[in-house]
């Protein structure tokens, strides 16, 4: 018993894994390989930048197509001081929202997957004011995270939480794909529940921070994907019958032979608006149905909000493969 909680609690895991742990540790891996190259609009800037990403890569500074220096965030007291020793980045141009993070390690959301799956397996179950009490003990501990961006529902979270209001009454109606991040994990870490049951839990907790429909509606339908991949069913099959409110699968299928720089970019948005970002992933699940290393690589390669599809795309073509591949199981050092 020992032995398999240690395991748990290990972001990186090669190989046998079941498919709920595959898809989880897909989502980690695609986030951490598209990490350098999050949010780069201008792909000949990535690709001058960083080559092709199909290795784990450190990011650096300048970032061309960074916006943070049209952020900001003052929060209102201690309580609320989400941003610590990164706050003085702000403002700045060119500087790049994951800049302290080494090759290999995860952005902030999916840090949080970590912790909720490390939670859930703690507590045998999931309680959301349990992992509301985890979220805002980790998100304000000093130096627990290096990013220097948070997203915007964060900083909404806490505005809220500083001005006093309980945690279940802090989060906002965001419209933004990173509302999928703890999806795959909470999956992983609820193994054994039923059907349903797993699909009230996953609304409950997006629900949490994101409580706006077309997130709701797309963090369902993963669920509903990846519970069709544990059972072996193949992906496409699986997102014929599960996702056709996103994506067509036989207009995906006419577009496998166009370049993923067309399909997103022009079909779809690379933008982290759920509307566009959630057909966008399921896109390329759909062309890399059965190519784990491609499909995250495509992923990176698109730029925008890469990251956050990985909560797609990772965890799709992870637990669809049921591993993941040995140049991927562990981070440089």
């Amino acid at each position: 018993m020992q032995k398999k909680d240690a395991i748990s609690r290990i972001p990186y895991l090669l190989p046998l894994m079941n498919r709920w742990m595959s898809g989880y540790k897909g989502s980690l891996v695609a986030d951490a390989l598209a990490m350098p190259v999050h949010w780069y609009y201008d792909r000949e800037a990535l690709r001058r930048d960083y080559g092709t990403v199909d290795h784990f890569i450190a990011p650096r500074n300048p970032h061309p197509g960074s916006i943070l220096w049209r952020s900001s965030y003052v929060p209102p007291n201690e309580r609320g001081n989400i941003l610590r020793e990164q706050a003085h980045y702000w403002g700045q141009r060119e500087i790049h929202y994951h800049q302290f993070l080494k090759a290999g390690e995860n952005t902030l959301n999916y840090r949080l997957a970590v912790e909720l799956f490390d939670s859930v397996k703690q507590i045998r179950g999931y309680d959301a004011d349990a992992w509301l009490e985890r979220y805002i003990a980790r998100m304000l501990e000093p130096g627990w995270h290096r990013d220097t961006y948070v997203e915007e529902y964060h900083r909404a979270f806490f505005t809220r939480y500083a001005q006093g209001n309980p945690p279940r009454k802090c989060g906002i109606s965001d419209e933004h794909i990173g509302g999928l991040a703890t999806v795959p994990a909470l999956c992983a870490a609820l193994e054994g529940t039923t059907r349903e049951e797993l699909r009230a839990i996953v609304k409950q907790h997006v629900g949490l921070t994101h409580a706006h429909a077309n997130v709701l509606r797309a963090a369902d339908v993963l669920v509903r994907l990846l519970w069709a991949l544990a059972e072996g069913e193949p992906l496409r099959d699986a997102m014929r019958r599960e996702a056709g409110d996103w994506i067509s699968g036989n207009k995906a299928e006419s577009w496998c032979d166009q370049p993923d720089e067309h399909v997103i970019g022009q079909r779809f948005s690379p933008a982290c608006y759920i509307a566009e970002a959630m057909p966008a992933a399921l896109y390329l699940a759909w062309k890399y149905h059965d190519d784990f290393t491609a499909g995250i690589i495509a992923n990176a390669m698109v730029g925008g909000d890469n990251c956050h599809r990985a909560a797609v795309v990772g965890s799709l073509l992870g637990a669809a493969s049921g591993v993941i591949p040995e140049k991927f199981a562990n981070p440089p050092a």
